[in-house]
């Protein structure tokens, strides 16, 4: 597993807990343990009061009016751009393109890039511990280009296997599409040594960050990736925002995606011409308040630092891969030495579903299923797992809790 720096001097888990008010509840007549953070963390005060402030005080359109609210909204909603920036080390914000989360982005690569340079006998690389809006894009637009679509394997533990990628790798392959770390597994891929060897063949590389952008420290100079998705609900923000960071001579190149106001300079019925980046990605009227309001859950994450929250997130996983290990009967799903905060378990003869709803009994809420990573739990061989995941307001306490929860349950149905 990881091993990040020691947790800060000061971190004091209770007290940012008192940040989140949804934590403040029982659920089944128990206080609430919620484990199920790589579906959607929860939100602080600062993020809340944000969309609040928005709707109460200067509820506009942007960009078009001229009006006091107007300006004022359009200044919030640009300033998130500039944090968004400056967290995940862009060049410019020029190249920051609002998004509803990693799923539109990456349709938004695969559609306009994918469909504008893309073509018959090409090949695009994606790996097995893809989640499906990192499958099903490339399919589609593979299907229709006649491209060819080839999937780098994983090993048991949750490992992808770097010297089959390698062996992949040819002249025809043209894009390389990746998370930085698996939303069912907690497995964190080696990418910066994937874009290098996918750089060498000349292909473009496209990183899904949905697990990663919380935990780990993103420079997309740094990486030197070609594109980098970002979901706002999976880092302590507003659901339906998200950013898609492209290198600007990239998205220079790209036709639109979708037509309508913002998008363009001038229209004609004879001709259309588009607008300077980042808006000729940005059709319509966007979800306002909730970019408004990512901007204060970028900061929230800045001012804890990704360092401590990634040392008391370590903390837990060890804590809860030793906790589960110990009880007969659970079977951990992915086993790499470098993962994120996400255990996966299966109990043979229960089913995960029925483990979901009992834990929930208890008060914890966990995810079951596929985690829409379906060729993933079919190399496994299992309908789906049980999911525990971490965030920096989770606690050891509730690790044990999981634990006994699991402990009752198995000697019950067992």
């Amino acid at each position: 597993m990881t091993h990040p720096s020691p947790i800060a001097t000061g971190f004091d888990v209770e007290q940012i807990r008192k940040e989140f008010p949804v934590l403040d509840q029982q659920v089944n007549g128990r206080q609430l343990v919620y484990l199920d953070n790589a579906a959607t963390s929860q939100k602080p005060w600062v993020v809340i009061n944000a969309l609040l402030d928005y709707y109460k005080g200067y509820n506009a359109n942007i960009h078009r009016g001229i009006h006091t609210l107007a300006e004022k909204a359009t200044k919030a909603y640009e300033a998130t751009r500039h944090t968004a920036q400056r967290f995940i080390n862009a060049r410019s914000e020029q190249e920051i393109i609002f998004t509803s989360g990693v799923t539109g982005g990456l349709n938004l690569i695969a559609s306009s890039y994918g469909r504008a340079f893309l073509k018959a006998g090409d090949e695009v690389i994606i790996s097995a511990v893809e989640h499906h809006s990192n499958i099903v894009p490339w399919q589609i637009v593979c299907e229709e280009k006649k491209a060819v679509l080839k999937v780098i394997p994983v090993s048991d533990e949750g490992v992808l296997d770097i010297d089959a990628y390698r062996a992949l790798l040819t002249d025809k392959t043209k894009i390389v599409s990746v998370n930085h770390a698996s939303n069912s597994l907690g497995t964190i891929n080696p990418i910066r040594e994937i874009i290098t060897a996918a750089h060498s063949f000349g292909a473009v590389t496209v990183i899904d960050g949905a697990q990663a952008a919380s935990h780990l420290n993103i420079d997309v100079q740094d990486l030197d990736c070609d594109f980098y998705c970002i979901s706002a609900h999976k880092m302590y923000g507003p659901t339906g925002t998200g950013i898609l960071y492209g290198k600007q001579e990239l998205l220079e190149k790209m036709p639109p995606y979708q037509g309508g106001g913002e998008m363009i300079k001038s229209v004609t019925f004879e001709k259309t011409t588009y607008n300077d980046l980042p808006y000729k990605f940005e059709a319509g009227t966007p979800n306002i308040a909730d970019v408004v309001a990512f901007k204060y859950a970028m900061d929230f994450i800045q001012s804890i630092g990704k360092e401590t929250i990634a040392a008391h997130e370590h903390s837990l996983l060890v804590y809860g891969t030793e906790k589960l290990s110990k009880i007969k009967g659970i079977r951990l799903i992915g086993t790499a030495p470098e993962k994120v905060g996400v255990l996966s378990f299966v109990v043979d003869g229960i089913h995960h579903f029925d483990i979901g709803q009992m834990l929930d009994a208890r008060g914890i809420a966990v995810r079951t299923g596929h985690h829409c990573t379906q060729p993933l739990m079919d190399q496994y061989c299992i309908e789906g797992t049980v999911r525990a995941s971490f965030a920096v307001y989770n606690t050891k306490a509730e690790v044990d809790q999981l634990a006994e929860g699991m402990e009752r349950l198995i000697s019950f149905m067992k």
